[in-house]
């Protein structure tokens, strides 16, 4: 079966994309708040002639039933940041203190557009095809918050599920690769607790400022000491926090670290040797009370299967271009996508699609990249591509043959 045809209507329904993009863009929602987004999804959807329906809150879900065949599931993140917008876009935040920093408004409306695509062209395709809206990517949330409201009982079941991300490397072009594509990701909050005293008399307290400074030397041996040489592995103390005056010792102390693993082996091994450290040097403290530790925005690892990546890579390159098709290293950032093929037990692909034009590259100044108040996507080609780039990959799966030997590519 060949699909080349599904892509003429693109260039038309383009600007209905761009206008949708700078809508999501100026009006951002902060993770699980995502109210008037999922609102303005389900509109568009509708306006479609599908069914959408609500999930976990703030989540969309749309089923396109077209025939027999196989079931495809892909997958968009809706949250926007706690970030004040420095772009200057004439299409800037509206919304004090929240942007869209890390291009989840793209990824809604090249989602969106590939599933009009291919509802306006079943002709070419025979299957299932959900659109899935997932809010809460930002904070570790969104896909487990779906999953508690019941997605897995109210959905067919997929075979494969698919995800893509916008970042800043060259537009246009798509990064695969197979095995640990982003890290697993855990937040800990450790709080230690001394004894306070006057600062002239040290001798009276446990001073929990010394033991976190303690406590923070020693977790710098974890990567260096412990996890073996070639193996990945992130220990970041991102704050520390404790008193409020020169002349008082506190009573506790409050550490906030983040780990990244690509290895569930190793990322035991981290989690082990840091509870390790804490306690024992809460006990060499002489600390009256047992330190506490709790574990938040913890993020699973994110690893595609080979097949799968095979299949969307090879489908890629016969669309795009060799040239425009990359394999690219795993990034250390994190996701909550792989819980929802997990929960299901299918395989999945995530890729990434590239929004810095090239020029801006080889300029050789900072790019500002995801999560910073200056990242800008270039909206051409960065939105005709992942479109394109979901269309393709869910038509690989369906048996589609997407090639595109006469289409001009951007």
């Amino acid at each position: 079966m060949a699909a080349g045809g599904i892509f003429e209507g693109l260039q038309g329904q383009l600007e209905w994309q761009r206008s949708l993009y700078e809508h999501f863009h100026r009006h951002p929602e902060l993770s699980l708040q995502e109210h008037a987004t999922a609102e303005r999804i389900e509109q568009e959807l509708t306006e479609l002639g599908l069914a959408p329906r609500r999930v976990g809150g703030t989540g969309v879900v749309a089923v396109l039933e077209n025939g027999t065949g196989p079931t495809v599931l892909a997958r968009a993140d809706t949250d926007a940041l706690p970030v004040t917008e420095a772009t200057g876009l004439p299409y800037a935040s509206e919304t004090p203190g929240v942007m869209h920093a890390c291009a989840h408004d793209m990824h809604i409306v090249a989602l969106l557009g590939a599933a009009r695509l291919l509802h306006e062209h079943r002709d070419a395709w025979s299957g299932t095809y959900i659109a899935l809206f997932q809010p809460g990517e930002e904070t570790a949330a969104g896909a487990r918050a779906m999953l508690d409201d019941g997605l897995v009982a109210q959905l067919p079941r997929p075979d494969v599920a698919l995800a893509q991300h916008v970042m800043a490397t060259e537009a246009g072009v798509i990064g695969t690769t197979a095995g640990p594509v982003l890290s697993a990701g855990d937040s800990l909050r450790i709080t230690v607790h001394g004894r306070g005293a006057h600062g002239s008399m040290p001798h009276n307290a446990v001073d929990p400022v010394v033991l976190a400074a303690s406590i923070v030397l020693r977790l710098q041996g974890i990567v260096s000491r412990e996890v073996p040489p070639g193996a990945f592995a992130v220990v970041t103390v991102g704050a520390s926090n404790a008193g409020s005056k020169s002349n008082i010792i506190p009573d506790r102390a409050e550490l906030l670290l983040n780990l990244r693993t690509y290895d569930a082996r190793i990322r035991e091994l981290v989690i082990g040797a840091i509870e390790r450290i804490v306690r024992a040097e809460c006990q060499a403290s002489g600390c009256p009370r047992e330190p506490e530790l709790e574990y938040y925005d913890q993020f699973p690892l994110t690893a595609n299967d080979a097949a799968v990546d095979r299949r969307v890579t090879d489908a890629f390159t016969a669309h795009f271009g060799a040239d425009r098709v990359v394999r690219t290293d795993p990034v250390t950032a994190s996701e909550d996508f792989s819980r929802i093929p997990d929960a299901f037990g299918v395989p999945y692909a995530y890729w990434f699609v590239g929004s810095t034009p090239r020029e801006a590259l080889a300029g050789g100044g900072p790019v500002p990249a995801n999560h910073s108040p200056s990242f800008a996507p270039a909206v051409d080609p960065t939105l005709e591509t992942a479109t394109r780039a979901h269309a393709v990959a869910a038509l690989a799966h369906f048996g589609t043959d997407a090639r595109t030997d006469t289409e001009e590519q951007p």
